[in-house]
């Protein structure tokens, strides 16, 4: 499709389409975005619209699907994995300096994280570190799903190590 030709099918349905990221985001700066989001999408992949197919539904797939994919996003990204309770025994005490128990502990976890495998430790030390999921795949060249994967069982040989050693966490939040 020619650029003028998708000009032309846009300005039939600019405002149904516009009309409709209203109704998905029920906020007009936000289906603002999500409008220019489709727009860019569309326009990038205008030689993939089939001539003679039906254009408005071709543009609201790719509005919806957008959409679909932000929530999804967001939605992963404000994730709360535990609740804040569940941390409270790290702020009970509140001087870690001139505690030699914790440091202790801490030299043994980071000696167990030193005990993972390259394979492991790399992926799982970026996350620490605040990496999302996809910065650390790019970094270390590796998919996405693999990273996921070895962060994953980083934790489980982890915790195993841990349940070795201090018998649980729920010990290990004791010393």
């Amino acid at each position: 499709m020619t650029s003028a030709a998708f000009n032309n099918n846009l300005e039939k349905i600019e405002s149904l389409l516009f009309g409709f990221a209203m109704k998905l985001t029920h906020n007009k700066e936000n289906a603002k975005d999500l409008m220019q989001e489709t727009l860019m999408r569309s326009y990038k992949h205008r030689e993939r619209f089939v001539e003679g197919t039906n254009f408005k539904a071709w543009m609201t797939t790719i509005m919806y699907n957008s959409f679909v994919n932000n929530y999804r996003k967001k939605k992963t990204r404000n994730k709360v994995v535990r609740p804040i309770e569940d941390y409270s025994y790290m702020i009970e005490n509140k001087s870690v300096e001139g505690n030699g128990e914790s440091a202790i502990v801490m030299k043994e976890l980071t000696k167990m994280v030193g005990n993972l495998s390259e394979n492991y430790k790399v992926p799982f030390e970026l996350m620490i570190q605040g990496y999302h999921y996809d910065e650390i795949a790019e970094k270390i060249n590796l998919p996405m799903g693999t990273v996921k994967s070895r962060i994953f069982y980083a934790r489980k040989k982890l915790q195993g190590m841990v349940n070795n050693r201090y018998g649980g966490i729920e010990n290990l939040r004791a010393a």
